[in-house]
């Protein structure tokens, strides 16, 4: 059952909770148990789930049995998603017993209860689908909190600040999520409090301030919610699943889904874990990590951390984070025990890692681990270095290398030659070079880019509402965020140059325009970034193509040594045949030789053949065209050397090479109303006349292919003339060749016999005159 792609009313996760059933009940009004099993405890899940709870329910319960430092929970399954669908977004019978039931499990291992104001248990509860779609779905944090257990955590943890900072987190995030409300609200809110008391960033903000702001957040939900926050924490749990289960049908998850071909009817997973803190002061932290650069493929930890901060700071790209390697300084304890966990991971998955941890006054938590995603140059890297370490086999490394990421290898870069102007320069979040007009809001990039304009997405910080424009656009600019932020995952992801954390680039999404190094650069005006340096350049510049590693040269090989397919290319042209031979092409499937038609020195000859009145002035003009396609051929069979080549006798119609019917009509038409000479326009209106001539009403049939040569032979002749003798002279020079000749567009059995005599006669005739 397919979950479906309309995107969901913004209160159907609260109405959906609020008549979410504690229990089930029979059809003769007794309560009965529900047999089928929809919540698991983490150490009743493993690594081989993922079809039931999800990436991250299977990472942290592999991560669990393991024995590595995960804060307990539970996770509710896929199938329970799928069926909350089923029942019109109700949850199915028994999972919330369950529920209840698992919670008072996290209660006994943390020794809090969840709703004490003395003692409070305070949880997270995180989508996880079976697919890594990072930001696509909805998380909320430190639920549970309400004015008395907020007073419990306080007392117990000596630090009134950090629990009006959670409780704060906890507003917004619920507010926005589960509630509905614009998450403006709350941001403009918060923007005021720190500018009125002189704060930099949310850390700044002292007690005083916080309460306030707390107080003007429960405004804002009264003003638009129609009713207090809620402080029972059930009735918080209750929304807050409902609200993940709601988000698998968003409108950014479904776009995500789309692009990277993921079923829609996977449903994704929730996870309720007890919450440990990153923002209780300078010896508390929580960051994302990978094991290898996911940019390069390197062997390093790489990622960043935010000190005094919770997990949405660095994703969200609120702060710039510090780099990893900084927290051996900072946190060493910390470091050295997440470089073994680290290690430990990668060996035991036999992948890359992408972890999420937070450091709780200097105790280590880990709180996920998934397979890492990584850019195409990474992938191949990651999968050659692992065979030589002997973590995987070759054909494991092949298989880890999608057709797709090779193909983003042959993405262009800047020439370093060039001369450039460098704007800015931010992060290198996504390599590769990008060309486009400034575009600031996703929707317009997704209206512009369909218009067949190249844009350049740009933002403050993109959020999960922005990948469809990501998805249209060449590339993505922000000036806020790190290598881990939502703009530099997805895109990468996505294989789209990316620079993030370009604090120097100021951009006023009011007047649609960013400024850098002092230059502006308005809505519409083109620019170019390079993801793999982080340069922000005015203009328009130079670009190569991207050169082939020895690592993509060592898995094309394997693959070659294991496949049983050939691959073939499309060239129209020698240079064509060459660079696919380079890539390893063992033949080319197709050479379309009304291409070389289409030349500047060439289309006058062939305009000129087609208004000849008679054959004798058709085969003139044909005359002049045959060194060209003669050596043409020449360069494509010599750059084969013996590897086949389909070359496809002229397929278009003849009025594909006279200029547009509608053009010369404007033009004659004007010509005339103005009285203009008729030896102004004669010339127009001749071709006019042709082109009206040769016009086909569906020019997918019609006088075109086969049925084009048969009308003209002379154009056949000429065209096999020209292939046999570009090929008798590579026989003659040593070279061996195998071209094959298609004839396009064959509809009977006749055509085929006579265009094959009209070959076969020209083709001895050359083989006669050159003695071949």
């Amino acid at each position: 059952m397919a979950v479906g792609t309309k995107r969901p009313k913004k209160s159907a996760s609260r109405k959906a909770a609020a008549r979410a059933p504690a229990r089930a009940v029979s059809a003769n009004g007794r309560a009965r148990r529900a047999t089928h099993k929809w919540v698991y405890l983490f150490e009743e899940g493993n690594a081989g789930m993922r079809d039931l709870l999800g990436g991250k329910g299977a990472g942290v319960a592999e991560m669990t049995r393991a024995g590595l430092p995960v804060p307990p929970g539970f996770t509710i399954t896929t199938e329970a998603c799928n069926a909350f669908y089923k029942r019109t977004e109700r949850f199915p019978d028994g999972m919330w017993e369950q529920v209840r039931t698992s919670l008072r499990d996290i209660e006994r291992k943390t020794g809090k209860g969840f709703g004490d104001a003395r003692n409070p248990l305070l949880v997270s509860v995180r989508s996880g689908a079976k697919f890594s779609m990072p930001g696509m779905m909805d998380t909320v944090l430190n639920l549970g909190l309400n004015p008395k257990t907020l007073e419990g955590l306080a007392a117990l943890t000596g630090d009134r600040r950090f629990t009006l900072d959670a409780y704060r987190r906890f507003i917004q995030l619920f507010s926005k999520i589960v509630l509905g409300i614009d998450g403006a609200l709350f941001e403009e809110a918060l923007d005021r409090t720190k500018k009125a008391k002189g704060a930099k960033s949310d850390a700044d903000l002292k007690p005083s301030a916080l309460a306030e702001l707390i107080a003007e957040f429960r405004g804002i939900v009264k003003q638009h919610a129609s009713g207090e926050f809620p402080e029972d924490p059930m009735e918080q749990l209750r929304a807050a699943i409902g609200a993940v289960f709601a988000s698998w049908n968003n409108k950014r998850a479904i776009d995500y889904r789309n692009y990277n071909r993921i079923p829609h009817d996977l449903g994704t997973a929730v996870n309720v874990q007890a919450m440990v803190f990153g923002n209780m002061g300078d010896d508390s932290a929580t960051g994302v990590a990978f094991t290898r650069d996911p940019s390069t493929g390197e062997k390093r930890l790489y990622g960043e951390y935010l000190t005094n901060a919770q997990g949405e700071d660095v994703v969200a790209g609120i702060r710039t984070p510090k780099p990893i390697a900084d927290m051996a300084k900072e946190l060493p304890a910390a470091y050295r025990q997440f470089e073994q966990i680290a290690r430990r991971l990668e060996r035991h998955y036999r992948d890359v890692q992408d972890m999420e941890f937070t450091i709780e006054r200097a105790r280590l938590w880990m709180l996920q681990t998934r397979s890492g995603k990584r850019t195409a140059e990474a992938a191949v890297k990651i999968a050659a270095d692992m065979v030589r370490e002997r973590l995987i086999t070759k054909q494991e490394a092949v298989l880890r290398v999608e057709p797709a990421q090779v193909d983003q290898l042959l993405h262009r870069r800047i020439d370093p030659k060039a001369d450039v102007k460098v704007l800015a320069t931010g992060l290198a979040a996504s390599p590769g070079a990008a060309y486009g007009v400034a575009v600031f809001d996703a929707d317009r990039a997704e209206e512009r880019a369909h218009g067949g304009e190249p844009v350049i997405l740009v933002r403050i910080e993109t959020n999960p509402d922005d990948v469809h424009g990501m998805i249209a656009a060449q590339g993505v600019l922000t000036s806020r965020g790190g290598r881990t932020s939502h703009a530099a995952v997805v895109a990468r992801g996505m294989g789209k140059p990316c620079v993030a954390g370009a604090e120097s680039v100021h951009v006023d999404l009011v007047k649609r325009q960013f400024t850098a190094g002092g230059v502006t650069i308005k809505e519409g005006e083109p620019f170019t970034i390079d993801g793999s340096t982080g340069r922000v350049i005015a203009g328009q510049v130079p670009m190569l193509e991207a050169e082939i590693s020895a690592e993509v040269e060592q898995v094309l090989r394997w693959a070659d040594q294991m496949r049983r397919l050939e691959v073939w290319a499309n060239g129209d042209y020698p240079h064509d045949a060459t660079r696919a031979r380079g890539f390893g092409a063992q033949g080319i499937g197709l050479c379309r030789t009304e291409h070389m038609f289409m030349e500047q020195e060439r289309l006058p000859i062939v305009q000129r053949m087609i208004l000849a009145s008679d054959e004798t002035a058709r085969r003139r003009e044909l005359k002049r065209l045959l060194p060209f396609q003669r050596d043409d051929f020449y360069g494509i069979l010599k750059a084969m050397r013996g590897l086949p080549v389909i070359i496809r006798l002229i397929d278009p119609p003849l009025h594909e090479f006279l200029p547009s019917l509608e053009e010369l009509l404007v033009e004659v038409t004007r010509a005339q109303a103005l009285n203009k000479p008729e030896s102004e326009w004669r010339e127009q209106a001749t071709l006019l006349a042709a082109v009206r001539d040769l016009h086909e009403q569906n020019p997918m049939l019609g006088l075109r292919g086969c049925r084009l040569g048969l009308l003209f032979p002379e154009i056949i002749e000429m065209q096999t003339r020209a292939i046999i003798e570009a090929a008798c002279r590579l026989k003659k020079e040593r070279v061996p060749v195998h071209p094959e000749i298609m004839v396009p567009l064959v509809g009977t059995k006749e055509e085929l016999r006579r265009t094959r005599e009209r070959i076969d006669s020209t083709a001895q005739t050359v083989f006669d005159e050159t003695r071949t």
